[in-house]
Parts: structure tokens; C-alpha cells; sequence
């Protein structure tokens, strides 16, 4: 579903390559996690995708299709795009910022109505609720509910997502990565997921593309990353949720010494 082919990108004055000659595929219906440290190249990545930053050398297939011969905001708009600061129109209702890609794409206003309801139905938003309220009047949760929904506007099959829930408190952010992978599979949506936390790599993927100094130094599923890592860094970072949860049960583990 989505092919990247010798991609490179150095942004001015940089000494080296934000990404350097990157080869990726992400197959239809999965849900593949760019994972890596700041600076690594994967925002990049994802955003070439979209052509929010353009290749200096390479290419970009999407459904087997060369970006590139696109107009960037048609391409845009079969693409749906998540991202941390989400981005809503702070001076437009839910319902409005959710009808935006509809309407652009000639939905009549009863059709745009129909898919509004349905779609923030769909991630625990009912219009009756939350339609007329302003993103200010949002927790960061409800927030990125709505963020998902318009994403989802225009029924991509397409789905590129950049630290969706890394600002969202522990449960609430559990609560979207559950209700994510609900819609992978009820949408069969192919999911391009960037994140720098190794738990929600592991918990989340179908697939991991560990990055490093703009170049994918290891690829596998999450269990085949942990069992054979091929090399120190993608150890380093597979051997973190093993660590966590190890302590986690070693603290469940020992006495209760509270005497309160």
C-alpha cells in the first residue's frame, strides 16, 4: 500500500541526511510503527508521504501510485493525517471541523451531516454531545478523538499518525491505542504510526521499522525484534518494555509494608 524506494531528504545546512536512501514498504491493512529516537529521520518519513516535505531523491508510492504525480492537496485529502498538537480550527465547532474534508470533497449537506454523526459516533463522541462545543471546551483526549475523526473524513484507506497520544495521561492515552487498533481492524486501514516509546511500539505494531541516523537499522515484528534484534541499538530499545514490565511485577510482587 505504501512503497518508499531510495528516499533521501537533507534539509539546508544540515551535515548529514534527515533521511538517507530509505527503502520501507508498509503492506495493505497493517499498522507499522516508525520507532527511534529525536532526530532520527521518522517525522520526515511520514511526511514525504503526504508530500508535506519533498524528496530530494527517491520515491514515494501510495496504493501503487507515484506521489509525486499528485496534486499535493488532493493527495492530502485521500490521506488521513494524526498528529501530537492535533491541530483542530480553534474557532470552529467539533461538528465543523470534522464536516471540512467532506464538504471539500462535494458532499451534500445532508451527506456531510450523516457523516459527521457517524464518524464521531464512531470514536465515542455523539454529536448531540459534543457537535457544538469548541475545542477549547475539550479535554486533550476528546481532543485527539476528534483529531481521529476528521482524519477519517474523507474514508482513507490511509492512515499516517505522528505521537498521536504522546501528551495524553496514561489511561486515557491505553483507552485510544485500544480504541486505534479497533479501527485498524474494523476499516482494514494501513497505519503508519511514528513514536519514540518502545511500550506502545511493541503494543501497538504489527510490524516495527527501528530508525536511526536517518536509515532503517532493524525491521520485524514486535516478538521476532525481541527474540533476534540483529543488532545493539534495536537491543537496546527492545529490551525497555521488558525491563518495565519485569519491574512492574517485581513491585506487585513484594510485601505490603504500608502500616498507615
Amino acid at each position: 500500500m505504501i512503497s518508499l524506494r531510495g528516499v533521501s531528504k537533507r534539509y539546508p545546512d544540515a551535515d548529514t541526511p534527515a533521511v538517507d536512501a530509505l527503502d520501507l514498504t508498509v503492506c495493505e491493512g497493517e499498522l507499522l510503527v516508525l520507532l527511534g529516537e529525536s532526530g532520527c529521520g521518522k517525522t520526515t518519513t511520514l511526511k514525504m508521504i503526504n508530500r508535506l516535505v519533498e524528496p530530494d531523491a527517491g520515491t514515494v508510492r501510495v496504493a501503487g501510485e507515484d506521489v509525486a504525480a499528485v496534486d499535493p492537496v488532493v493527495l492530502r485529502r485521500r490521506i488521513g493525517y494524526v498528529f501530537q498538537g492535533i491541530g483542530l480550527f480553534p474557532h470552529l465547532t467539533v461538528a465543523r471541523n470534522v464536516a471540512l474534508v467532506p464538504e471539500l470533497l462535494g458532499l451534500t449537506e445532508a451527506q456531510n451531516r450523516a457523516r459527521v454523526r457517524e464518524l464521531l459516533d464512531l470514536v465515542g463522541m455523539p454529536e448531540r454531545e459534543f457537535g457544538a462545543r469548541f475545542p477549547a471546551g475539550l479535554s486533550g483526549g476528546q481532543q485527539q478523538r476528534v483529531g481521529v475523526a476528521r482524519a477519517l473524513a474523507a474514508r482513507p484507506k490511509v492512515l499516517l499518525m505522528d505521537e498521536p497520544f504522546g501528551a495524553l495521561d496514561p489511561l486515557t492515552r491505553a483507552e485510544l491505542q485500544a480504541e486505534l487498533k479497533a479501527l485498524q481492524a474494523r476499516f482494514g486501514l494501513t497505519i503508519l504510526l511514528v513514536t519514540h516509546d518502545m511500550t506502545e511500539a511493541v503494543l501497538l505494531g504489527d510490524r516495527i521499522a527501528v530508525m536511526q541516523a536517518g536509515q532503517i537499522i532493524g525491521l520485524g515484528s514486535p516478538a521476532g525484534l525481541m527474540r533476534d534484534p540483529g543488532n545493539d541499538q534495536v537491543a537496546r530499545l527492545m529490551a525497555v518494555p521488558r525491563r518495565q514490565a519485569d519491574a512492574v511485577e517485581r513491585i506487585a510482587a513484594e510485601p505490603d509494608r504500608d502500616r498507615s
